[in-house]
């Protein structure tokens, strides 16, 4: 009998992370694909992107409503605590084996709750990363303690994750499952998005993706600083992609909405590119900007240089091809000016990536197909030595 894996995903960007591993376990016969969607895949606001999941030939097991309009403190705990309900209806509907969940976000989190109470093994990927600007980090080391079997991306994630008391032998190393794309994809040309996109591409193409920083600080003055600085490249082609639904994310659709209707002659916005789109404009851009963990894992396999802004994604192992600046307009400007740099985009074409080689998503369905699931859920705590006096 086939072993049953449900999968969740609640973003466009999880979405593309998962989308070879989620392929993979489809076409697998000795697995069977329940896939959970939820959040901002059935919100009309961010594009319907359960359509284009169903586009790519996958069916959808449940369908979990949870996103409030509201993107408050409020709205974000409320779509949390909606989020525990109907996951728990979808998964004591499917009954499923074990769950994969990627990620950080409170999506996860709810699905993460509602397996452990219901006794679902949980088999989570991209643990131990610090992101110490966003919420998210607590929600990504809270989903760890809720899991049984942990897919990594870089050894010294997978040390983090012993650190916090999980037995050496469920932690593994795969890598990033998003690289894999870079395996299998057909990339659009620069002419193909210029047409659907509605704009010339005239270098340099900036490809900025901007989400609210939710610990500290003020999004809309961060953001604000941001369109500063792109006024001062004037001959640059611009494509936007909507943020997150996180806390104050509205707000700065808002700003770049308003923006765009500024300078409709180079700029765009897109509230969710889907993946093929997306990466293509990832190769044929000149510089990726904002503070996605795009531009942190997937960019410099491009040789792409990224200007990561702010404290969003500190933390993260980081290659050399990108830039970390503060969130004020001289900053920005200038570490714009850097990755434009002959000498710079030179570099980064030679940059290696921390997150792995290709062919993660092989290496964890081979693992959730064999690695016994009988006991699972009963794990004790790896204790490891204190090697400092911390009293």
């Amino acid at each position: 009998m086939p072993r049953k894996i449900a999968v969740m995903t609640g973003s466009r960007a999880e979405y593309g992370l998962l989308y070879w591993l989620i392929r993979g376990i489809a076409d697998d016969p000795d697995l069977e694909l329940k896939l959970l969607v939820a959040g901002m895949h059935l919100s009309p606001e961010f594009g319907n992107t359960w359509m284009e999941i169903q586009r790519d030939g996958f069916e959808i097991a449940a369908k979990v409503e949870m996103l409030l309009s509201s993107d408050s403190p409020v709205g974000i705990a409320k779509s949390t605590g909606l989020g525990v309900i109907g996951f728990a209806d979808a998964l004591e509907l499917i009954k499923p084996d074990i769950l994969v969940i990627l990620g950080d976000r409170f999506e996860a989190l709810a699905a993460a709750v509602a397996a452990h109470i219901l006794r679902i093994p949980v088999a989570h990927i991209h643990g131990g990363e610090c992101t110490y600007g966003a919420m998210d980090d607590a929600f990504r080391h809270s989903i760890t303690k809720l899991s049984q079997l942990h897919f990594v991306a870089a050894e010294s994630y997978r040390q983090r994750v012993i650190q916090m008391g999980e037995h050496p032998n469920r932690v593994f190393l795969t890598g990033s499952p998003g690289l894999d794309h870079l395996e299998h994809i057909s990339y659009l040309s620069a002419q193909e998005l210029e047409s659907d996109l509605g704009i010339g591409l005239s270098h340099p193409v900036f490809l900025v993706t901007y989400h609210p920083v939710t610990l500290h600080g003020s999004p809309e003055t961060a953001f604000a600083s941001l369109l500063r600085a792109l006024d001062g490249f004037p001959e640059a082609s611009i494509v936007f992609t909507y943020p997150n639904a996180d806390t104050h994310g509205r707000v700065i659709v808002r700003m770049l909405e308003d923006y765009v209707s500024r300078h409709p002659e180079r700029a765009r916005a897109v509230a969710s590119l889907g993946q093929r789109r997306y990466l293509s404009l990832l190769k044929h851009c000149d510089v990726v900007i904002g503070n996605s963990s795009s531009g942190i894992t997937e960019a410099p396999s491009f040789g792409v240089p990224t200007v990561n802004i702010g404290d969003r994604q500190r933390g993260r192992l980081r290659a050399a091809s990108v830039i970390d600046c503060e969130e004020d307009e001289g900053a920005i400007r200038g570490a714009i000016q850097r990755a434009l740099s002959p000498e710079f985009r030179n570099s980064a074409l030679r940059a290696d990536n921390p997150y792995g080689k290709l062919g993660a998503s092989r290496r964890i369905i081979k693992i959730l197909k064999e690695f016994p699931l009988e006991g699972i859920l009963e794990k004790g705590f790896f204790d490891l030595p204190l090697t400092a006096d911390y009293r």
